[in-house]
């Protein structure tokens, strides 16, 4: 039973990703484009060389936790798309609060860590309000996550060009740099000729916790069961507003996290730049894993490697950068028609089990005569 699950798990995913591999080749060749050369350059780029695996961690980093800011609220039954918008607040709060705290000579492990806090705090309530929205004013939050992430770019955007902005930063706006002693050192990787910065491993704790946390707990099987049906839970008397507010924050210090580790490991200050659509991609990431926190690192690692490629094919075959942009969608696009087909498959197989006692009755009845 438990193996039949996990088949069926998997398949929608699986038959997604071979439906694009298609898809893209036909699209490549229509372009003039060798397919074949194109997927051997996606896998060089994105896990042939040990540069290649550490561009691609490095971007799978903050995808395991813009993951999780969907993964999470999908777990109630919740639609949330605004990750992007937590990642963005969490980038701006860190940095902030790093360079507030610096100058009161406060120890750096101290400071890295009120950054953080101040990150999950950030991200936490913007993903928060859209559970809270939904809860008690019946928005759909689905658009009023989208709404929040659109204000909060806008939001970082005017502190970074007015309050925070680094009087030295003339043509690309920014806030001032971090201190050195500040920046998220790398993961010891012995003899291994890579260097990935610690913020992967938050990704990878993040993920383990929330698996056991939402499988593994009451508290899990609580919000599984309000995602499951609200009414049956609302009649066994558990707190559903708690809930939805308690994960939906959870979600959104995940996506803040991920931009304190974007920060604090790689751009070093937040500026405009920091906007580039890892909350939006870590909806696609959630999707594929099937909101699994667990499936979420796999899936992170596939989709970094395919960012990671994306170089190789502008250099080596001349395409535009907005090719792995049309890769991304068609994978989204074909798994939203797997599982519409298999949500058909699974109606069309109820219908005939219901129909079967009559039909056997009416055989019986054909069979037994007057």
């Amino acid at each position: 039973m438990r193996l039949a699950r996990g088949i069926e798990a998997a398949l929608p995913p699986v038959l997604a990703l071979l439906a694009t591999a298609v898809l893209f080749a036909a699209f490549l060749g229509l372009s003039g484009t060798d397919p074949r050369a194109a997927y051997g350059l996606i896998w060089l780029g994105a896990f042939g060389t040990a540069f290649s695996w550490q561009n691609t961690l490095l971007r799978a980093a903050p995808l395991l936790l813009t993951g999780l800011c969907t993964a999470l609220p999908a777990q109630l039954g919740l639609v949330i798309i605004g990750g992007e918008g937590a990642f963005v607040l969490g980038a701006l709060a860190a940095a902030a609060v790093g360079l507030k705290l610096a100058a009161t000579g406060m120890a750096p492990v101290g400071i890295d860590g009120a950054m953080a806090l101040a990150a999950m705090a950030a991200g936490g309530v913007v993903i928060a309000l859209s559970g809270a929205l939904r809860h008690w004013r019946g928005v759909n939050e689905t658009i009023s996550s989208l709404l929040l992430a659109y204000i909060a770019i806008a939001v970082m955007n005017q502190l970074v060009e007015g309050v925070l902005r680094d009087p030295a930063s003339l043509n690309k706006p920014s806030t001032r740099a971090l201190p050195d002693a500040l920046m998220l050192g790398a993961i010891p990787t012995g003899s291994l000729p890579i260097s990935v910065h610690v913020g992967l491993l938050f990704g990878l704790i993040a993920c383990l916790l929330a698996y056991g946390l939402i499988f593994h707990t009451t508290f899990g099987f609580a919000t599984r069961m309000v995602g499951g049906n609200l009414r049956a839970a609302r009649m066994a008397g558990l707190p559903v507003g708690r809930l939805i507010l308690i994960v939906t924050a959870l979600g959104g210090a995940a996506a803040g996290l991920a931009g304190m580790v974007e920060v604090a490991a790689v751009q070093g200050a937040a500026s405009a730049d920091i906007a580039a659509g890892y909350g939006f991609t870590g909806i696609l990431v959630a999707f594929l894993a099937r909101q699994n926190p667990l499936a979420i690192i796999p899936v992170a690692v596939l989709l970094g490697g395919i960012d990671a490629s994306g170089g190789l094919l502008e250099q080596r075959l001349d395409l535009p950068d907005a090719t792995i942009q049309v890769l991304r969608g068609l994978l989204f696009l074909s798994l939203l028609t797997v599982e519409a087909l298999q949500g058909r498959l699974r109606l069309a197989e109820l219908l005939r089990w219901r129909r079967a006692p009559a039909v056997a009755q009416a055989v019986n009845a054909t069979v037994s005569g007057p």
